[in-house]
């Protein structure tokens, strides 16, 4: 019974968790993390326990999350922990997987999330500068912070209380932002970064995409080939990937985004080759986006070509290739994370790297073959090996392959749509009509279009704009062929336009590219 608990609960007072160069390690041991990203308002509450259940038969032992400010505080002090937004629900539903959580508090998450998931009312706030050295929205960055830890500390989510969460984000890719804000960007960082640690929650905060971070804080790649891209520049601390890209999210118009299992496997055991010990599959379930909560242009269908698509489906073969390699390295986990490492050059572009505890007989190599459309075979230790083109070989005792990136034993699957008999609710149309509004019954005037999101207030994505002038007969053209046209710069989803109450035309776009629309 006692070996069927869960690890976090096998302490009495709580979970240590504590790093160093090599790794994170939960009460001084040594871990692998295969974690993957499924955030709990993209999909409903009834789905979690199966998709949990997926995730932990695919060989992950961590989930991550997002936490969605917009969602939770919509009006400043009004909170929403409801239905798709219990937090706390979805991660004790993790714990009771025997997984761990990684818990990315953000409060800006981007994740193709309206507003990077900054609630509106903030833009309100005099004198605010997003994601800067800025009083005030440190100010409310500081108290949403320290309101979910609270929230989590009160319901002993930490692993320092006995809770599975082993890991906290503050802030979230702002190394893509940092050099516009030139020293006043690092600044921000020193702030958050002390901010974060003054809550006191007994286990590491992160921030992800950056190669370094303010004191204790561990800096983490995000990408889709970090064990060849990403530099860390503190040697003292452990390489996390925070984001594999399992595809990429998709915009109106985009064609499919795909990313072969095999590409993934490799880019994992490159990592984990050259070091790293957590991996998080960025998104291991993707989901829906729900109402208004897509960033612009983003589908509602979110990373759908992930291992698990938006419906709840395991997607073959990239599910089954996933863990599969989840299983082997699993198995040799000993020799990895406590053997001598070493790196043999086996020709170019082929490489072994070598974990080894010699006393006890126990060897693991990562062979590598970097070069692109190439295959080959390579001597190592006396035998010959074929190694395909961008793949790695595991082989264990340093002798016997188990597993190659390229070479997928998983069965395939293809999903096909069915239009329905009969719709499950009401399938009649129903339709209103909305008066066209005149110029004169306008109250807010302009000499130029206002920007919609601060007229509407995220309250709806539609907005009316009006205007009224004369043309005479002189002012269009002579030739009944050449008709006028209304050019309006906007970078919206899309214009429907009327003259003299009469439908003139519409036009869509689908990226933020387009500068303007000709109906």
């Amino acid at each position: 019974a006692e070996a069927s608990r869960p690890k976090w609960n096998l302490t009495k007072k709580g979970t240590t968790v504590t790093y160093d160069k090599y790794s994170l390690m939960i009460d001084g041991r040594r871990e692998l993390f295969f974690s993957g990203a499924i955030h709990y308002p993209r999909s409903p509450p009834q789905m979690w326990p199966r998709l949990l259940k997926i995730a932990k038969e695919g060989g992950l032992n961590t989930i991550e999350t997002y936490v969605f400010w917009n969602a939770h505080e919509p009006e400043p002090g009004k909170f929403n922990f409801e239905g798709r937004n219990d937090m706390i629900k979805f991660l004790k539903l993790i714990q009771s997987f025997g997984m761990y959580a990684i818990v990315r508090i953000g409060p800006f998450i981007q994740g193709e999330w309206n507003h990077g998931a900054l609630p509106y009312w903030l833009r309100e706030i005099p004198h605010i500068i997003f994601r800067a050295n800025n009083e005030p929205y440190k100010r409310e960055m500081e108290k949403f912070v320290k309101f979910i830890v609270q929230m989590l500390k009160d319901e002993n989510m930490f692993a320092s209380q006995g809770g599975h969460v082993i890991l906290a984000q503050i802030e979230n890719e702002y190394g893509n932002i940092k050099k516009d804000h030139i020293t006043e960007g690092d600044k921000y960082l020193e702030w958050a970064g002390e901010m974060a640690l003054s809550t006191n929650i007994g286990v590491p905060w992160i921030m992800c995409k950056q190669s370094t971070a303010p004191g204790v804080v561990i800096p983490t790649c995000n990408g889709r080939h970090c064990g060849d891209t990403w530099v860390m520049k503190d040697e003292n601390k452990p390489h996390l990937w925070t984001e594999n890209w399992t595809a990429q999210f998709r915009a109106f118009g985009n064609d499919l985004a795909q990313r072969s299992a095999e590409d993934i496997a490799y880019s994992v055991l490159r990592f984990f080759a050259k070091g790293g010990t957590l991996v998080n599959y960025y998104m291991y379930y993707g989901g829906t986006n729900f109402g208004r909560t897509g960033a612009s242009y983003v589908l509602t269908g979110y990373y759908d070509e992930g291992p698990v698509d938006e419906y709840g489906m395991p997607k073959a073969p990239k599910y089954g290739h996933l863990r599969d390699l989840h299983n082997v390295i699993k198995s040799y986990s000993r020799a990895f994370l406590e053997g001598k490492q070493s790196f043999e050059l086996l020709g170019q572009g082929y490489e072994a790297r070598n974990f080894e505890i010699p006393e006890e007989k126990l060897c693991l190599a990562f062979i590598s073959n970097n070069n692109t459309g190439e295959d080959g075979t390579v001597n190592f230790r006396g035998d010959k090996y074929y190694i395909p083109s961008r793949s790695v070989s595991i082989l264990a005792d340093c002798k016997h392959v188990v597993y190659n990136t390229k070479r997928v034993f998983v069965q395939h699957s293809e999903r096909s749509f069915h239009k329905a008999d009969k719709a499950t609710k009401n399938n009649v149309w129903e339709m209103f009509s909305e008066v066209i509004p005149r110029y004169k019954q306008t109250n807010i005037r302009n000499k130029e279009p206002l920007e919609q999101y601060n007229q509407t207030k995220d309250q709806s994505d539609y907005l009316w704009y009006t205007t009224s002038f004369r043309l005479e007969a002189d002012d269009l053209p002579i030739r009944g062929d050449i008709r006028p046209v209304l050019a309006v710069k906007s970078s919206s989803h899309a214009l429907v336009a009327f003259v003299n109450d009469a439908f003139a035309g519409r036009e869509w776009s689908w990226n933020q590219e387009r500068e303007g629309f000709h109906v």
